[in-house]
């Protein structure tokens, strides 16, 4: 592929500018670390909000054997190879994107910031990385499109609700709206073990917030014989206010919320779950690439290709699902030694995303030598959502494809598409 002046430039003039102090990061850092200390302290009068959204199942051990499997997996460069002019422009379903990096599906970003995902939405939008929006958005589909404008690309992530009814309104909302693929998430049938939520009690739906797509859903609403409403939720989250609101005064509203809640948590993780065979409902009525996430196993990725399924993303929901469980760039590396799907991503017939445990961009390298076409991030941006809104996730995408395009030319590689699969000759994995 052809970069285009503009895409390539815009990326060494944010770097030339940081060097020149034109632009001062607002999140303080470029260091990851930093900036998730900081997201840490920001929140500190409400850290119950900053544990349920980057916490991890069980002791965090999977979260932990992500970053192993970065760290062990090493970069090997080449020298005198005529990088000066790099691309990372790429294609995904026949759509152009500026770079290969995609905002993965977080929800109830509501309880981290005042705008939540509208500014996620607005940054992805300003810095052309494509969206995946989540179905616990604490905002609705048609509130997040909007924010996301025009020219945004918008992926929309399902958590399969219970009932037909409500899944194909959801499917037809999104169509609407502009989101040109469908995530279904396959790995959260039901909320993981994750004792810090746990001895809070901290689940926000159960106080109506990060349900805002069933609350803006006719079929839905109308099951209780109300109507849709797209409303924004309260910064900050106080779940101990609903609750005593709806349980020692009486209040009508707060009772609602939480009884909606309820109902929509039992409709989009309640336990029931899907089998492969029921994957042709969703093929019925969705018009569009449809992606799987949580694959894990070769085998599963195999089945995919059986079913006629457009791509699936390599993720264990950055360790928030299973405790004890593989790394998730560990578990990329069995299944892209699979033929069967090497041979279906050769011919065009599956697409291969990568999700769980990035960080920066040499991150985003190893994963794309692994084999992925594109790689999506999550922690990072919400650190930079919590400290500083829009600009502070902008922040993290700017740095992020910035520091890519510049250690891909280091390593001796001037498109980003020539990355895809040369784990062999750019990686070399060693003992931890």
């Amino acid at each position: 592929m052809t970069t285009t002046p503009a895409q390539s430039t815009r990326w060494m003039k944010y770097f030339s500018d940081i060097y020149g102090h034109a632009k001062p990061p607002v999140l303080g850092s470029f260091a990851v670390k930093e900036i998730e200390d900081k997201a840490r302290e920001v929140m500190k009068d409400h850290l119950p909000a900053y544990m349920y959204t980057f916490g991890s199942a069980g002791t965090c051990s999977t979260d932990a054997a992500n970053r192993r499997a970065f760290n062990r997996w090493k970069i090997v460069p080449a020298m005198l190879k005529d990088c000066t002019n790099r691309n990372v422009e790429t294609a995904i379903f026949g759509e152009k994107f500026h770079a290969p990096l995609f905002i993965a599906p977080v929800g109830v970003q509501g309880i981290l910031h005042a705008d939540g995902e509208l500014a996620t939405a607005r940054a992805a939008a300003a810095c052309g990385i494509p969206y995946i929006m989540s179905s616990a958005s604490s905002r609705s589909i048609e509130d997040i499109a909007k924010a996301n404008g025009p020219n945004g690309q918008r992926w929309y992530q399902l958590y399969w609700p219970r009932t037909d009814e409500i899944t194909i309104s959801l499917l037809n909302r999104a169509k609407a709206a502009g989101f040109s693929a469908l995530v279904i998430t396959l790995d959260t049938m039901l909320l993981g073990w994750r004792p810090h939520d746990l001895d809070t009690a901290y689940i926000p739906f159960f106080y109506g917030v990060g349900i805002q797509v069933g609350l803006s859903d006719p079929v839905f609403m109308k099951r209780f014989g109300y109507e849709a409403v797209h409303e924004t939720t309260k910064f900050p989250f106080e779940p101990e206010k609903i609750r005593n609101a709806a349980l020692n005064a009486g209040d009508a509203n707060a009772q609602k919320a939480m009884k909606l809640g309820k109902d929509w948590l039992g409709e989009t993780n309640s336990g029931f779950f899907r089998s492969w065979e029921d994957l042709q409902f969703i093929k019925d009525h969705w018009d569009g690439p449809i992606v799987l996430k949580g694959i894990q196993r070769a085998s599963d990725a195999e089945k995919a290709i059986d079913m006629g399924i457009h791509g699936i993303i390599v993720s264990n929901h950055g360790g928030r699902q299973i405790d004890g469980a593989i790394g998730s760039l560990d578990a990329f590396a069995k299944i892209m030694r699979s033929p069967k799907v090497l041979d279906a991503q050769a011919k065009g017939d599956l697409t291969v995303l990568f999700d769980s445990g990035i960080r920066t961009g040499s991150d985003v390298i190893k994963a794309m030598a692994m084999g992925a076409q594109g790689v999506l991030i999550a922690r990072p941006y919400m650190y930079g959502l919590a400290i500083a809104g829009q600009a502070g996730v902008e922040q993290i995408l700017m740095q992020t494809v910035t520091d890519m395009h510049i250690t891909m030319g280091l390593c001796g590689y001037s498109d980003v598409n020539d990355l895809i699969g040369k784990r062999d000759e750019l990686l070399e994995s060693v003992d931890d």
